[in-house]
């Protein structure tokens, strides 16, 4: 976690179902699976396993990916809705709370200009907070 907790009276956010997240932006362009994702996910479109990374995945720094090459994940809907969010990724299900986000720079910078539920919605304690964070991480220290 950062060094400093500048959220410790927790953060604002509340999903607003505009998609942005699921769209590529530069740095957060990448969706990174983790092999239980790739599993379920596969499972999830009735695929074997090596036909879903075919179809729908790349590599990335010796990562699975989602495929980056079309300006939005595949699996955004027309109407902003995830095809395949029973299953989506533990990346996706903890966003935006991640630990690369919850710098304080980042957080008003970048997060805030791609994601117009930051500081709506619900209000999320430190210990929610760090929790999705640390699930985000774990998931790929398996």
């Amino acid at each position: 976690m950062p060094e400093s907790r500048w959220y410790e009276g927790g953060l604002r956010f509340g999903c607003t179902e505009c998609g942005n997240c699921c769209r590529n932006h530069g740095d957060y362009a990448f969706v990174y699976l983790a092999e239980r994702d790739v599993l379920a996910i596969a499972t999830f479109l009735k695929l074997e396993r090596a036909n879903f990374l075919t179809r729908h995945c790349a590599e990335h720094d010796g990562w699975i990916t989602l495929r980056t090459d079309a300006p939005a994940c595949a699996f955004l809907r027309a109407d902003n809705r995830c095809a395949i969010y029973a299953v989506r990724p533990k990346q996706c299900a903890t966003r935006p709370f991640w630990k690369e986000n919850l710098e304080r720079a980042t957080w008003e910078g970048a997060v805030t200009a791609c994601c117009p539920g930051i500081g709506r919605g619900a209000l999320h304690d430190v210990d929610e907070i760090e929790r999705c964070a640390h699930e985000t991480d774990a998931v790929f220290d398996e």
